[in-house]
């Protein structure tokens, strides 16, 4: 049995200095690397599918998308209207039009769908409104993991400095045609692959008059018992123009106390010191992860909060049935280009327009939601009603869990941090077992359990219960 340290560079030095030499004593202590990522190889297949991402196709979509003028949520989508080329009814043909064409070039393996509904009037919405999300299904290949499902989303509407003008143009380039020709570029490299897996590539409508197509999606997969892994949402990625943005870095937002948790689950929470790991935030510490392992051009910074500042999201709408969804936005958001009626006044340029979009940013956003995307549907189901045993007070620390439904997996792994620190620090493989005692206290630090296949693809961590 081997400990494996992967911090870079601890701010708990005596701490872990301590763990280090309760470990040397009874022989378990290793040789590591640097990171724990790096005892992850890169799969071959997802690697050489990151560079089929393409900028130049990222740039034809979203201006494919800034040309339909308006894609407001109000705007036409009458029969006309979509022959003409103008409003959200046809950017919906066009969007779906696209998943089609993905699907005929690998031999109908996408499954293209809408979920269409009518939305009630509200504050933004002056009268009944049909709205249409558009999603197109990569199904797994094997029927036991094909049950779970990843997913990648942006909102293919927009708007201007009015919500509810219908006829001005809302090119909407950045906020969210970016977010949407993630979803499209992933569904075009990704549909040339089979995962164990299933992949749901989708875009809502309704983002900016309240979340609507999200929230109706989301609402839906909870009534017909979806199990949704993970849900990505890209939403203003294309890494605007401003002299202050830095195109190497993508913020990548994750809720804590989960919006679905009951008053006995906060309790528990608060009483574990549990409010950094939710589901969300280890989904965004594996997109971190990730990150590191495959090089896609941009590295995530995990800003633990749901959303900005008072703001939010098509991913919260998952958080509230339950589900575990995070947002990607470009590191500094250009507040003239969004929201903007296009103009110029006093010299400066408002609207937001293809030319302030950095197309290989929003490729390299594309490719890290590519990679967590096939990294997650190659993996094993996360291993189910972890426990950390408690029925003696004691130092060591064992850990109890059900093994992974299917056939994938093959060993499972124990990671652990101090409580203080952001990302996973070590990590501990304890075979195909289905627990592992370990020389630490469980006062002292974080634990979760993954499940990794033959090939080394590792699950989602799943953070333990206490078994009293």
């Amino acid at each position: 049995m081997s400990l494996k340290y992967s911090g870079a560079s601890s701010i708990f030095p005596k701490i872990l200095a301590r763990v280090w030499v309760q470990c040397a004593a009874i022989g378990v202590l290793a040789s590591s690397p640097l990171f724990a990522q790096e005892t992850v190889k890169p799969d071959p297949q997802i690697a050489q599918a990151l560079t089929d991402i393409s900028p130049s196709r990222v740039q034809a979509n979203i201006e494919k998308l800034v040309s339909f003028g308006t894609r407001l949520t109000l705007s036409a989508q009458d029969a006309d209207s979509i022959k003409q080329g103008r409003g959200i009814g046809a950017a919906r043909e066009w969007i779906k039009s696209e998943f089609e064409t993905y699907s005929k070039a690998c031999g109908g393996c996408l499954e293209v769908k809408t979920d269409t509904f009518l939305e009630p009037a509200a504050e933004r919405i002056p009268q009944p409104t049909q709205l249409t999300n558009v999603y197109a299904v990569l199904k797994g290949s094997d029927p036991e993991n094909a049950k779970r499902i990843v997913l990648v989303t942006g909102h293919y509407d927009s708007r201007n400095s009015d919500t509810l003008d219908t006829k001005g143009d809302a090119p909407g380039a950045n906020d969210d045609a970016s977010g949407t020709a993630v979803s499209l570029e992933c569904a075009r490299v990704l549909s040339q692959l089979k995962f164990p897996g299933t992949i749901i590539f989708l875009t809502v409508a309704g983002e900016e008059q309240g979340l609507n197509g999200s929230k109706h999606f989301a609402q839906m997969a909870k009534e017909q018992g979806w199990n949704i892994e993970a849900v990505l949402n890209n939403d203003i990625v294309g890494g605007d123009k401003s002299p202050k943005q830095d195109h190497g870095v993508v913020r990548l937002f994750s809720e804590g106390i989960p919006i679905a948790a009951d008053e006995k689950k906060i309790r528990s929470i608060r009483g574990l010191g549990g409010e950094s790991d939710s589901p969300s935030r280890e989904l965004a510490r594996y997109v971190a992860e990730v990150g590191h392992v495959y090089d896609t051009g941009v590295k995530p910074m995990l800003v633990f909060r749901l959303d900005r500042y008072l703001r939010g999201g098509d991913h919260s709408s998952f958080n509230q049935q339950g589900f575990t969804a995070v947002r990607f936005t470009e590191f500094r958001e250009d507040y003239n280009h969004q929201h903007q009626n296009i103009r110029t006044e006093k010299g400066l340029e408002y609207g937001d327009l293809p030319k302030f979009v950095n197309f290989d940013y929003v490729a390299a956003v594309a490719r890290l939601n590519a990679a967590t995307l096939a990294s997650l549907a190659s993996a094993p189901a996360p291993p189910a009603k972890a426990r950390i045993v408690t029925k003696n007070l004691e130092n060591d620390s064992t850990l109890t869990w059900e093994a992974s439904p299917g056939s994938s997996a093959a060993e499972y792994e124990v990671v652990w941090r101090a409580t203080t620190s952001p990302a996973w620090e070590h990590v501990q493989s304890c075979g195909d077992k289905t627990s592992c005692t370990l020389p630490l206290s469980k006062d002292n630090v974080i634990f979760a359990v993954r499940a990794v296949d033959k090939a080394g693809h590792r699950s989602l961590p799943t953070v333990p219960e206490p078994e009293r």
